[in-house]
């Protein structure tokens, strides 16, 4: 199985920023029975509730079809406008979240080759990339669906 690593990527800022997602745990979901994996943003300057997070998930459906699934979320602070009369400021707290989920069914008959195919259009099409791109094929994501190996 491949080790739970560090997750790196760049945002979708007009100046792109690095977030390093640190690897915080796998353990197995007591309702489903699905393998989950956690990572959070490790800043110093923001409260754990605030951090961006990323989960996976895989499970074997009774089918035989295996359902992997991400999970990203992305907090936003509220904006602190000064204090009250007796010079109390309030402390920042997450006014909502932003959430993207990509969910993927693959025959336990496919292959690897296949389900990369299916994956790389996927994520090509969500990029807007029209032109020929090798496929990446390590990490967490690429690797719970083209090798079905989740992270431990």
């Amino acid at each position: 199985m491949s080790a739970q690593a560090n997750v790196i990527a760049f945002d979708g800022a007009a100046t792109p920023v690095s977030h390093t997602l640190v690897a915080i745990g796998v353990n197995v979901d007591p309702k489903t029975g699905e393998s989950v994996a956690l990572y959070r943003e490790g800043l110093t300057t923001l409260p754990i509730y605030a951090q961006v997070t990323v989960e996976l998930r895989c499970r074997k459906l009774p089918t035989g079809v295996y359902r992997v699934q991400k999970t990203t979320e992305v907090p936003v602070m509220e904006s602190i406008s000064g204090q009250n009369a007796a010079g109390y400021t309030a402390a920042p707290k997450v006014a909502y979240v932003n959430k993207m989920i990509t969910i993927g069914f693959f025959h336990e008959r496919s292959t690897i080759a296949e389900r990369r195919l299916t994956r790389q259009l996927h994520v090509n099409i969500d990029n807007g990339v029209a032109t020929s791109v090798a496929p990446v094929t390590t990490g967490a994501m690429p690797e719970l669906v083209d090798q079905l190996v989740f992270p431990s």
